[in-house]
């Protein structure tokens, strides 16, 4: 809505355009009229609307054309006056003041006109037979104000809606020429009522009509009221109406009644209130709300998120098979202007059989969104209603941000529940049929699919009893790790090939350059396991590299299979993710021999206690 409103009066010399902003100021009729009146500002407080009203006044005598345009450019509303008792006056309307306001003006684009019959006081009868041919003509003008500066009648009226015609217009919902809803305007109820059809039956009930009231409005309609509006849809449409709730069509048959008879502002409210513009464009305060995510912080959906999410889910699984179809897919983002999830994701999360997206997968994909790009996350949030749904400020109330990443590390525990792991080795390594088994696809599988594969996966981990989501991310070597930051991540993966002699050379540069001296953990990943293991060319074992660099002894890995010793690798990064602090120390040789060599300590000891018991009793 606009800030402030600029309304311009125009109109022959004589009709009262002075008379009547200095009757609407200071409330009586001015004894002394100038030519022209000063720019009048009603401070916002003072008018209905609640914004910053201009009153600009125009003198034929005072000011050039030029000027005139210039006016007539800055303005948001023009009050075309004429006299009622002068028909010369009321000719010049059409003749002279809205081809001059408008003759250049697209469809669409022209400013709004209020004509104003000033000196009722002075004409017995009404001059709308006069006008009202030039209403029809003229699509930009939204009302007639028949009013007397003299004895004030229907002045502060005139300006009232004047600032309506502004912060309430007509152009952008209504065409008055085909008598219907503009498609901008059906596309924008039409979201507005899916998100409000909470159960997908394609009907409003009374119960959902009521939540519908209360959120725009702030108070639900009378049971009576709740019949009445009913009954003047069924009485007007064929369809309006179904097993006792609202249609689609009713809906939109009913924002055209609030038009037609002059309540605009009903429908603005409601558009406004689901995140429309003047345009009939979702705004940007709307989509992205401001959240602040401070450098080594991030971001995941939290209890109000998730439960938000269960209900959509719910909403458009129709045949409850705990998957959507692409169907039941398409109809959950149709409040959307295009298709938000690409062919990737089927790739990126678990799928059923079919290749349709499990519960799980779903979940999955929102939080990947909101950890990779919550600004996205929070547009398709407020695309689907969640401010209005949950009865939230706005869609941050679904987001955390987690504290910084130094302070787990000083603190030596984590309430984060998202990890990222990078994934990194050389060509041919087989990642990607690594990060495939983590959602459950083996290398079978993998080869049957036909979509486009993503950088990541994600899915769900146990660790310490505690379910957490680790995302895996494929490092395209050719391109990454151009400079340090490119390697940050909360675990490294790093992968080589264990049939091919030349590839832990690249793990192991890659580990020296960006992982030796960092916090971050590193596990190693030794794939082809089902295949022959043959020397590395690098100066040290593989083993013996981990050993050296106390990290976890390599792990084989094998695409071919399932079973469950590659799921628990999975596991195994997540734990590293949670507990950095211990930099993979639990799993590590150095730990293992530690123990090794304290074990062989004890047993040294016990043997030579035992010893010399036997020694005495000879």
């Amino acid at each position: 809505m606009k800030r402030d409103v600029r309304i311009l009066l125009l109109g022959e010399p004589k009709v009262g355009k002075t008379s009547l902003i200095m009757s609407l100021v200071g409330e009586e009729f001015p004894e002394k009229v100038p030519l022209k009146a000063e720019e009048i500002t009603i401070p916002a407080d003072v008018t209905p609307e609640k914004v910053p009203t201009h009153i600009v006044d125009y003198s034929e005598t005072e000011q050039t054309d030029q000027v005139l345009r210039e006016e007539i450019v800055k303005a948001n509303v023009v009050c075309v006056v004429y006299d009622v008792t002068n028909e010369d006056t009321i000719d010049k309307i059409k003749t002279k003041w809205i081809p001059l306001v408008n003759g250049d003006a697209e469809k669409g684009k022209k400013v709004p006109i209020i004509l104003v019959g000033n000196k009722s006081d002075l004409r017995s009868g009404s001059s709308m037979e006069t006008i009202l041919p030039i209403m029809n003509q003229f699509s930009e003008i939204e009302t007639c104000v028949e009013c007397s500066a003299k004895n004030l009648k229907n002045i502060s009226e005139l300006f009232y809606y004047a600032q309506k015609a502004v912060l309430h217009p007509t152009a952008p919902l209504y065409d008055p020429e085909d008598k219907q809803l503009k498609p901008m305007c059906v596309r924008a109820l039409s979201r507005i009522f899916s998100i409000s059809d909470q159960d997908n039956d394609h009907i409003l009930s009374d119960a959902e009509l009521n939540c519908f009231q209360k959120a725009c409005f702030g108070n639900p309609l009378a049971p009576q009221a709740l019949e009445d509006v009913k009954t003047v849809v069924w009485k007007n449409t064929s369809d309006g109406v179904q097993d006792n709730g609202l249609t689609l069509n009713g809906f939109l048959f009913l924002n055209t009644l609030f038009i037609q008879r002059g309540r605009h502002e009903t429908t603005w409210t409601i558009l406004r209130k689901f995140g429309y513009d003047d345009t009939l464009e979702m705004t940007d305060d709307f989509l992205y709300p401001q959240l602040r995510v401070s450098v080594g912080c991030t971001t995941e959906l939290n209890h109000l998120g998730h439960q938000f999410l269960q209900r959509l889910f719910e909403k458009y699984d129709e045949d409850k098979d705990s998957a959507l179809s692409p169907t039941e897919l398409r109809n959950l983002f149709c409040v959307f202007p295009y298709m938000p999830w690409g062919a990737e994701v089927h790739s990126a999360v678990s799928t059923t059989e079919e290749g349709y997206i499990s519960y799980d997968g779903y979940l999955c994909q929102w939080t990947l969104t909101a950890y990779l790009d919550i600004h996205r996350c929070l547009e398709h949030l407020g695309y689907l209603g969640y401010p209005i749904v949950t009865d939230q400020e706005s869609q941050t109330a679904a987001v955390t941000v987690t504290r910084e990443k130094e302070v787990d590390l000083e603190k030596c525990q984590t309430q984060r529940s998202v990890f990222l792991c990078k994934v990194i080795g050389p060509r041919g390594t087989g990642k990607t049929a690594f990060l495939q088994a983590f959602v459950g696809r083996n290398a079978a599988r993998v080869g049957s699919f036909n979509v486009a594969f993503s950088p990541y996966t994600i899915n769900t981990v146990e660790v310490s009893n505690q379910e957490k989501y680790l995302i895996l991310y494929e490092v395209d070597v050719e391109t990454e790790f151009l400079k340090a930051s490119d390697a940050s991540c909360d675990v490294a993966c790093l992968m080589y090939d264990a049939s091919d002699p030349h590839s832990f050379d690249y793990c192991a540069s890659i580990y020296k350059q960006h992982y030796m001296e960092s916090s971050i953990p590193c596990v190693l990943v030794a794939s082809k396991a089902d295949l022959a293991e043959v020397k590395q060319f690098h100066g040290t074992t593989p083993a013996e590299f981990c050993y050296k660099h106390r990290l976890p002894p390599p792990i084989p890995f094998s695409s071919l299979s399932m079973d469950s010793t590659n799921k628990t690798i999975y596991t195994k990064l997540a734990w590293a993710a949670m507990f950095p602090h211990l930099n993979g120390s639990d799993l590590s040789n150095t730990s293992f021999w530690l123990r090794v060599t304290l074990g062989t300590a004890v047993v040294t000891v016990l043997g030579f206690a035992i010893y010399r018991i036997f020694a005495r009793q000879r």
